[in-house]
This record gives structure tokens, C-alpha cells and sequence, in this order.
């Protein structure tokens, strides 16, 4: 009897999850490739992908890493993970770059700025696009981390592309917030987004070498000073940090993995399980909102009026509130409009 057809592609997706679960780097890639797809068809195939593996995840340690364009982010990730690879660790860098609005990709591409780190074979890099998404991060960053997770990697580390007033999902997908700054103090200070501030769990003073070892080490006790005002983390069990590191002299790196490891112990492995449990639950109602605005700006009856509305709205005829509540009234009757 000739095999039944599989149409929906159910044995081969059950053949990449255990081929990324075994290790393989190609599977790996072509896993990440297939989550971050915009394609329906792959949107299902990546949700199957995704449930085979949740039950091989959750067994790394997630670090959201931000900080401005010029504080040294990748220079820190890679020396940091050289640092945790010769500790006998397993790094994923899951770097998220600026798009192109022409061409929806990558415009830096960290392979090329992380070099050594890149031909490490017990670290991964894979840089992703924005495509517009908010928050800092990927559209599929979530499910790159269950990926790199279920092939085995001890630490993920999540690079965002800077830090901007909307630059905080990052932190509602890893376990620990790090925000890098450049030594600088005063204005750099008040310059920094209060809401940034407060979701990470430690700042970290980069550059601290050289002719602005001084500066670095001035600016940490400025920001000591700030986070005094701001309390406590993690259920009130962590008072976030302020340390020094040089990436380019790779100092201060043994003192940042043993922060991390006093953060992780101080708010415990219940509080740590809460806290993905509530990303969980954040992250199923993000889709919820996005495949809702997605049905709504492909529904037919929608799109029959957004256009003569867009022009009412622009002549001043209509206000934007009472556009929008006509087209949700369309949506919601079904593609009735009441005009």
C-alpha cells in the first residue's frame, strides 16, 4: 500500500525539530528561517515546529542586552561570549539589526562584527530584521529562543538595536535585562528613557579603559546614585547593579557572569518560572492582536472603504475617530457598511 500523503508537512516538521534538538546547525538556520516567515503556509508549519520543541526549552539562561548606538553592544557580546565559551558554555547571540525599508533586511550584520565569536563552534549568531516591528526586537524573536533553547545552548543572549522610547520587549522575553552606557555620566543620564532604566536589572558602564577608565568609573557611582531612588526588582527581591566591564581588554567579564548568577539566586527558581509564565501569557494575547489586525486590513469589505475614508479624514469632512469606528463596524458586522 503506497504512504499516505502528508500535506501538511507534519513528518518533515517532526524530522527538523529532532534534527535542531540533536544539534545540527543547518537544521538550526532553516528552523529559524521557517519562524521568522511571513508566508501563511510557513506561519503554520513554524507553529508545529515550535510546539515539537517546547518540550526540549526553557533550559537556558535569557539575557535581553540594549543599550545606544555607539556603547560597544556587539563588542560586549562578543567578548562575553568568548568569556562563557571558555567556561564550557554553549552562546546563542540572537542580534536584531535596523531594515532596510527598500528591502525589509538586516543593514549591519553581526556575523561581520562579532568575527570570533562567529567561528566559534560552541557559539551561534544569527542577526534578524526588524521589518518594522516595534520594541526593539524581532517579530520572531520569541520563537528564535525556544529554537536556540531546544538545540541545546546555555545562554541566549538578545542584542536589540538600541534603546528608543518603544525599546522594551526585550525585556518581556529574557530573564535578565542588561542596559550598556558609555561612560559619560551627567547628560548621558538624563538623557536615558526612565522606563528603560527602570526594567533593567543592571547597568553596565562599558569602555571602562584607558583615558576614560576615570569617566567610567565616575559615571557608574551617577548611576548608583539614580538607581537608589528607583528600589528594587523581581518581586522586590533584586536591587538592580552597576558594574564596570572593558570589552576590548575583556575586563570585568568574570564579575558580570557572577552578577548574573546572584540575580538568578536571589529571586529563585519560582519567581523565574512566574516570570515566563507571564511572558507566556503576554505573548499569546501579542498574537491575538496582531492576527486580529491582520484579518481586519485583509478583510474585503474593509478595504472597500478604507479609501474613501482616508480622503473624507484628509478633506477634514470626518474625524479619525469616527473613520475608525466605521470601518470596526464593518469588521464587526461582517462586511456590512452602514453607508
Amino acid at each position: 500500500m503506497a504512504a499516505s500523503p502528508d500535506p501538511a508537512g507534519t513528518d518533515a516538521i517532526a524530522a527538523l525539530a529532532q534534527s535542531v534538538i540533536t544539534g545540527e546547525r543547518r537544521a538550526l538556520a532553516r528552523a529559524i528561517t521557517l519562524v521568522e516567515s511571513t508566508r501563511t503556509d510557513d506561519r503554520t508549519r513554524a507553529e508545529r515546529l515550535i510546539e515539537a520543541l517546547l518540550p526540549s526549552t526553557g533550559g537556558s539562561i535569557r539575557l535581553g542586552i540594549s543599550g545606544a548606538p555607539g556603547v560597544g553592544k556587539s563588542s560586549f557580546i562578543e567578548a562575553f561570549g568568548l568569556y562563557l565559551v571558555r567556561q564550557g558554555l554553549k552562546v546563542a547571540v540572537l542580534a536584531v539589526d535596523p531594515s532596510s525599508e527598500i528591502s525589509r533586511g538586516s543593514i549591519l550584520g553581526d556575523k561581520t562584527r562579532m568575527p570570533e565569536l562567529s567561528r566559534n563552534p560552541s557559539a551561534f549568531i544569527r542577526p534578524s530584521p526588524t521589518s518594522g516591528a516595534l520594541g526593539g526586537v524581532a517579530r520572531r524573536t520569541r520563537e528564535a529562543v525556544h529554537v536556540v533553547e531546544a538545540a541545546g545552548f546555555d545562554v541566549v543572549m538578545v542584542e536589540t538595536v538600541g534603546v528608543g522610547q518603544s525599546e522594551t520587549d526585550v525585556a518581556d522575553l529574557t530573564d535578565m535585562f542588561l542596559l550598556l552606557l558609555a561612560p559619560g555620566g551627567g547628560d548621558e543620564l538624563q538623557g536615558l528613557k526612565k522606563g528603560i532604566v527602570e526594567l533593567a536589572h543592571a547597568l553596565i558602564v562599558n569602555k571602562a579603559d584607558g583615558d576614560l577608565k576615570a569617566a567610567a568609573e565616575r559615571a557608574a557611582a551617577d548611576y548608583k546614585g539614580a538607581l537608589g531612588i528607583l528600589g528594587s526588582q523581581g518581586d522586590g527581591r533584586w536591587r538592580p547593579e552597576v558594574l564596570l566591564c572593558s570589552a576590548r581588554e575583556e575586563a570585568g567579564l568574570a564579575e558580570i557572569w557572577q552578577m548574573i548568577g546572584r540575580y538568578r539566586k536571589t529571586i529563585g527558581p519560582a519567581q523565574l518560572a512566574l516570570r515566563r509564565a507571564d511572558q507566556a501569557k503576554r505573548w499569546m494575547w501579542r498574537e491575538v492582536e496582531d492576527g486580529l489586525l491582520a484579518a481586519f486590513k485583509t478583510d474585503p469589505a474593509v478595504n472597500h472603504r478604507i479609501a474613501a475614508l482616508e480622503a473624507e479624514v484628509a478633506r477634514g469632512t470626518m474625524s479619525p475617530a469616527a473613520a475608525a469606528g466605521e470601518l470596526l463596524g464593518i469588521f464587526r458586522g461582517g462586511g456590512k457598511s452602514q453607508r
